[in-house]
């Protein structure tokens, strides 16, 4: 993944900075456990070191042109010290996953030093006598949401034993650049746009089919909405939010996931979904809240078939549409949930292929969470229109190695936006489903009761396929995987 030196930020990066203010923090990243001895800070360091080459732009800092006369760029930070941004914290005794969950929520919590390249990797020792932690948080905007790779990515490997990486021989880097260079460097792109504009006029005009693929291209590159609706229901959890957050996970069997799809037909993501509605109606009753008639709106980035995906490479995303999925909160019964999001994801997606023959599973190549999660907020998310976002990732089902040391599991880290105290993204790897949630720290204090949900509305859904109850009729299936 090659950057220039003073690449501008796209317009939805800028729009992403922005978007950092008040309790919003615009980053997101992962939490991996890994099994074995805890390797010395030092040769983490080293390892890291020589596999940032791979991902050039986690050297690169923000620059802004004078006077905000143009948008800030990326330029090679001369000042860049790999001590700052791979550190070590250790779990205050005896360890274990709730003292993780705590220490992790609070790396969350704490926003990224703009003056300073936009990610850090946190090496956290402690969980328990033969377990460690990597915590990685990457800046929306730093992470690549066109070339799906980015730091732990590039740590990984497929084998216990890789090919040694050879050694880095050093970085150079220029100077930074003035506020004159950086206003001469804006004049130049604005220059290049105006005299490329009538050019690119007349190529529309010559060939409209062509101007016309193009447009609907740009489309699928930012990401549709589909099915969009009326704005979304008040409920308890669309509350403003503050800067501290709260972090909680549990794990669930893929199988089991493929199991109801496979007796009632649908998707993985439409399982996922009607877990995640079951969740929240146990929530909502242990709270002592009433959930009669009530059906709250997901926002679920999609990826889709299209022109762009069908020459797509390894590592390379597809184009993603955001579709808003019900979550019938008010229905008692867990099949019908399952029925209704079924038919209303089908209905929504209705002309675009959704990939979903590999909903849950990708290749140790194009393993990339923060990068999902990065395009997923590049999509444009209407304040009224869904009261959560929730993002499933795909992720590889052979086992993956840090320095010899094997990945037990992966929880993927979303964000938190707008008047939304709670987000869901849904990470496989080695046969199990990880559903990372992030919640605001005052405002969901029982988040907990929210993962115990999890457990409970899919245990529903798998009573359902072991006593046969047929699905309702339906139209065949959109999916087969």
């Amino acid at each position: 993944m090659a950057h220039d030196h003073l690449a501008e930020l796209t317009a939805a990066d800028v729009a992403l900075l922005r978007e950092e203010h008040g309790g919003a923090h615009m980053h997101v990243g992962g939490i991996a456990v890994f099994r074995g001895e805890l390797p010395p800070i030092e040769a983490v360091r080293e390892h890291v070191r020589a596999r940032l080459q791979r991902v050039p732009r986690y050297r690169t800092k923000l620059v802004t042109p004078p006077l905000g006369l143009g948008r800030p760029r990326w330029a090679v930070d001369p000042s860049f010290n790999l001590e700052y941004h791979v550190r070590h914290t250790a779990l205050p005794c005896p360890g274990g996953e709730d003292e993780l969950r705590t220490a992790a929520a609070r790396l969350f919590s704490q926003r990224l030093d703009r003056t300073k390249p936009l990610w850090e990797l946190w090496v956290v020792e402690g969980v328990d006598a033969d377990r460690f932690a990597i915590v990685t948080k990457s800046h929306h905007a730093l992470v690549d949401g066109v070339v799906a790779v980015d730091l732990m990515t590039t740590l990984l490997d497929a084998e216990p034993d890789p090919p040694p990486v050879a050694a880095h021989g050093g970085w150079l880097a220029p100077p930074l650049p003035s506020s004159a260079q950086l206003l001469m460097a804006t004049v130049g792109d604005a220059g290049r746009q105006l005299v490329s504009a009538p050019l690119r006029v007349l190529q529309g005009l010559a060939r409209p089919a062509d101007a016309a693929g193009r447009v609907r291209g740009i489309a699928e590159a930012v990401g549709e909405r589909v099915g969009v609706r009326a704005p979304a229901p008040s409920s308890p959890l669309n509350v403003p939010i503050g800067p501290h957050r709260r972090l909680s996970w549990t794990s669930v069997a893929i199988s089991d996931l493929k199991r109801v799809k496979d007796t009632f037909g649908g998707s993985v993501n439409d399982v996922v979904l009607a877990t995640v509605a079951g969740a929240i109606r146990h929530w909502m009753h242990e709270r002592g809240l009433r959930t009669d008639d009530l059906e709250l709106r997901a926002a679920v980035p999609v990826a889709v078939e299209g022109e762009r995906s069908r020459g797509a490479g390894p590592g390379e995303p597809r184009p993603i549409a955001l579709a808003y999925a019900p979550l019938p909160i008010g229905e008692p019964d867990a099949l019908t949930r399952l029925e209704r999001i079924r038919r209303a994801t089908s209905e929504a997606l209705a002309g675009k292929r959704a990939v979903t023959a590999q909903a849950m599973t990708a290749s140790s190549e194009s393993f990339s969470p923060p990068s999902v999660l990065a395009q997923a907020s590049r999509l444009s998310f209407a304040p009224s229109r869904f009261n959560l976002l929730v993002t499933n990732i795909p992720g590889p089902q052979v086992p993956m190695y840090l320095m010899g040391r094997q990945m037990e599991t992966m929880v993927p880290v979303p964000f938190l936006s707008g008047d939304r105290s709670l987000a869901i993204a849904v990470m496989s790897y080695g046969g199990r489903a990880e559903f990372g949630l992030l919640g605001d720290l005052d405002k969901l204090p029982d988040l907990d009761v929210l993962a115990d949900g999890v457990q409970l509305a899919l245990r529903e859904l798998l009573e359902c396929a072991s006593e046969g109850r047929p699905g309702p009729r339906r139209r065949r299936s959109r999916s087969s995987g």
